[in-house]
């Protein structure tokens, strides 16, 4: 089983935010592949299900035509900066191996409307992720940085990440979003170096 683990902030207040990136591309892909999230298990909601190959909107995948994947989807209910709390917890409870998980967080350093896959490396000052790296005990997982840009002018970076994405910047964020759910599927399927040589150009 693979682990996909998308970081934001809980309840309705910040779901538009642009911290909730990664809530709103889980919430995106278990949607396209008729998932649901009904449990709340070890302060997250979860839910898993098998995403079958053909269901992949891209061609010429190397793997046998009629392959599926097991996949638990995640997300912590902690708030952002305590996200390890719950990951670890689940990581321990299902045994998933470090390799087998991809995290979905906005990033600040880059550009708005990038996606970078990364195999791993250190928190990049995301206190989510850093909070993860503090709970696996290693930087060792999967990583689609989405990027959202540095606020112009004096505005504070956390409450920059705090508002509602634009109706302008939804004209960027709406297609990423369904581009970072076919990046996940891919990486599936692939691995992250294949994911990584398909979506990082």
């Amino acid at each position: 089983m693979k682990m996909i683990v998308g970081l934001g902030n809980p309840g309705p207040r910040y779901a538009g935010n642009r911290h909730n990136i990664g809530f709103q591309c889980i919430d995106l892909f278990a949607a396209r592949n008729s998932i649901n999230l009904p449990r709340m298990q070890m302060k997250a909601r979860v839910g898993d299900g098998w995403i079958q190959q053909r269901t992949i909107p891209l061609p010429a995948i190397d793997a046998a035509p009629a392959q599926r994947q097991k996949v638990i989807l995640v997300k912590p209910l902690t708030y952002m900066n305590l996200s390890g709390q719950a990951v670890g917890s689940l990581v321990r409870y299902y045994s998933i191996d470090l390799d087998d998980i991809i995290v979905v967080h906005d990033d600040l350093d880059l550009d708005a409307g990038i996606l970078r896959l990364r195999r791993n490396g250190g928190s990049g000052g995301q206190n989510g992720i850093k909070s993860l790296i503090q709970h696996l005990g290693s930087p060792d997982f999967h990583r689609a940085r989405v990027g959202i840009g540095r606020p112009h002018g004096r505005m504070d970076a956390a409450a920059y990440v705090l508002q509602d994405f634009s109706s302008a910047e939804e004209d960027i964020f709406g297609p990423l979003r369904q581009t970072i759910v076919d990046a996940l599927a891919y990486w599936l399927f692939s691995g992250i170096d294949a994911a990584m040589n398909r979506y990082n150009g």
